[in-house]
């Protein structure tokens, strides 16, 4: 098992940063690809960001391409976003995930964390 749980969410405004940080323990850290999501209010799951095992490879959404980073320290356990150039559309509750290979699907994740709550005002 792989338990997760992230912090750094909060209000901010529009055109403001946040890092997020999600620390994990249980299972070697370094064997999970991780994922950041978001789920809106009455929007389903989307994906966000994700980072290889290794921290060699990260791909984004679209939407949040140039002002979010993903990246992971995996001696202190823990992965991060990066969040920049926010904007009210931004505003979800963010969860981290982990799986073996990565990937932008929410159902092939295995650990989720409970979720840190972001708002944008404008």
């Amino acid at each position: 098992q792989v338990q997760l749980v992230e912090s750094g969410g909060g209000l901010v405004q529009a055109g403001g940063s946040l890092r997020l940080s999600c620390a994990a323990s249980g299972r070697t850290f370094s064997s999970y690809a991780m994922g950041w999501f978001r789920q809106a209010p009455g929007k389903e799951r989307e994906f966000v960001a994700g980072i290889s095992r290794s921290g060699g490879s990260t791909y984004y959404a679209d939407s949040v391409k140039g002002r979010f980073t993903i990246s992971r320290d995996n001696a202190k356990n823990t992965v991060y976003l990066q969040m920049n150039s926010l904007k009210p559309e931004d505003t979800a509750v963010y969860f981290c995930a982990g799986n073996v290979y990565g990937g932008k699907i929410p159902t092939s994740y295995s650990y989720w964390g409970q979720g840190t709550q972001v708002t944008v005002s404008s």
